[in-house]
């Protein structure tokens, strides 16, 4: 059960990011979904290194730590998967 969560975290997450960044994005919707994956791991070491991983109620601190870690990881992914699908168009 705990991947089932974690794709559908990923998922909403890659999603999320892909909206709140300008322009459009190139990568597969699959590639989303896993650089949402690795945003939410990123932003719960985060907030378990700032000592907010675990609160009482709704944990708003690690959830925006999850989606700025998404942000960042689906804009330098989406620059990357661009890169190369360049490269092999022009090969």
């Amino acid at each position: 059960m705990g991947w089932l969560w974690a794709i559908i975290v990923g998922f909403v997450l890659g999603l999320l990011a892909k909206a709140i960044i300008p322009g459009k994005q190139h990568s597969p919707l699959w590639l989303t979904t896993i650089f949402g994956i690795i945003g939410a791991v990123v932003g719960n070491a985060m907030a378990r290194g700032m000592g907010i991983d675990e609160t009482n109620g709704v944990d708003w601190g690690r959830h925006g730590l999850q989606l700025a870690a998404a942000v960042v990881i689906v804009f330098v992914g989406d620059m990357l998967y661009s890169a190369v699908r360049g490269r092999r168009e022009r090969a």
